[in-house]
Formats: C-alpha cells, structure tokens, sequence
C-alpha cells in the first residue's frame, strides 16, 4: 500500500516524474506561531524539500499569503517557484523575476483607519502588504467582529476588494486574485505543466488553490481532513522523500 493509499477517499499518485507540489506555509509546513516572524522551521524540513525537489525534477512550489522575501527568510531558495501574497507575486523560479498582477493600491484612508483600530484595540496588529492590508487579531480575539465589521465597510464601498477570512485575521485585498490562480499560473510552465498537481493547505484562504488542483487533474489535501497537522505533513513528505519510487504507487 503506498502511502497516498492510506489517506482516506485518495488512491496512488502517479511517480514523481509526473507529480507536482503546491505547498502553503503556515499551518501546513510550519505551525502557527503568535506573530508572523516568530514561526519555527522544524530541523529536517529543508531537507525534505530539496529532496523531494529532487525527485520531482524542480516541480515543487510554496503557494503562501506572506510577501516573497518572507518566503525566501524561512526556507531560502529550497522551493523551486513561490507565489505570495495569495497568488498576487508569483516567482516561477529560483532567482527569477517576481510577476505582480496589476493591481489596485490599498486607499491610505483605510491604512489610516487601520492603524488606530490597533492602537483601539491593544493587542490588534496591522500587516501591511503591497496590494493587501491584514488586520490580526490573535492577540485580541473579542475585537474580531469588530474588525471585520469595519472591513465589511471599506470593500462595500470599492468593489475591487473583498474580505479574506484567515486565522484570527481578516485580509483586505484586490478581489479576483487568490491561491487557485497561482496554482493556474504555475502549472501552466516547465517544470509543473503536463504534472499531476498535489496541493496541501490547511485553511479557507486554501479552498481557492485545492478547487484549482483538483480541476487540473490533481488532488487538493487539507489539514486536519487528510493530515492531522503540520507534523503530519512534514513526516509524509519525509517519507515519499526518501522513498523509491515504489513508493508512490502505480
């Protein structure tokens, strides 16, 4: 039984040269951590990745919420191609030119708001992205409707944004850009296209991306539905890693 197999509802994947993976960061390659910068990458992860890379001929692909550059800090050039900030900078190879969509900025009316929501609400912090703003709420989970009452507002009032529901975070970003259409645009060039493409995440900014896979001919895997957490990823791809290709069945 190969270990595809043993997910439920999932058969054998196709072998490695014929695979293709499409991974998200946080909460899926890494635990959640209290603050952005304060995530740990687990000893033996790296490793895991330039193998499989390995095996894949390159076809590997981190798919994640945060900026490149944040992306290139935990895991450097290990990911062959990696899109931030949900599908908005796509860099399709290791060194390559970031792609942005065209987008519009942020209103700074809205940047303004959110900066003294987090001074009203001690514990609130504000990310501010290139086409994005995240309002973050872990740090004070009562003021989570009240956050997203205010955003409910900004994007009714400039339909060319939305409201993407994270954990314990709500971002404003440019509607019609998202995790599905990274997977798209990197599945459509070497060394991803013609692949069988295996998409893992773990939350509903994920949806869009596994919905693309799937679409594609491939699989979308969600924790805690196939993976029971981020320790479970690790130790799969680990193990399909250092497998032969016996191991990814027919």
């Amino acid at each position: 039984m190969s270990l595809m197999s043993s997910l439920p509802g999932h058969g054998d994947m196709p072998p490695p040269d014929k695979t293709a993976f499409l991974l998200d960061f946080d909460g899926t390659l890494v635990e959640i951590a209290p603050t952005p910068e304060s995530v740990k990458v687990q000893a033996g992860l790296l490793a895991s990745l330039r193998r499989l890379r390995a095996k894949c001929a390159d076809a590997v692909a981190v798919i994640s919420g945060r900026p490149i550059e944040q992306i290139d800090f935990f895991l450097g050039d290990v990911p062959y191609a990696v899109a931030g900030e949900h599908g908005i900078a796509v860099r399709r190879s290791p060194g390559g030119i970031i792609h942005r969509a065209n987008l519009p900025p942020v209103p700074s009316a809205w940047l303004a708001q959110a900066d003294a929501l987090a001074v009203e609400h001690p514990g609130v912090r504000i990310e501010r992205k290139k086409a994005a703003v995240v309002l973050h709420f872990r740090g004070a989970p009562d003021a989570g409707p009240a956050l997203r009452d205010v955003a409910d507002g900004w994007v009714a009032s400039d339909p060319r944004f939305h409201v993407q529901e994270a954990k314990m975070a709500w971002e404003i970003r440019p509607a019609g850009i998202d995790k599905g259409h990274a997977v798209r645009d990197l599945m459509r060039a070497a060394p991803f296209a013609g692949r069988y493409p295996v998409f893992i995440g773990d939350d509903v900014t994920d949806e869009d991306g596994i919905r693309a896979a799937v679409a594609l001919g491939g699989i979308g895997l969600r924790i805690p539905r196939d993976f029971a957490d981020p320790a479970a990823v690790r130790a799969w791809l680990a193990a399909l890693s250092c497998g032969g290709d016996d191991t990814w069945g027919a």
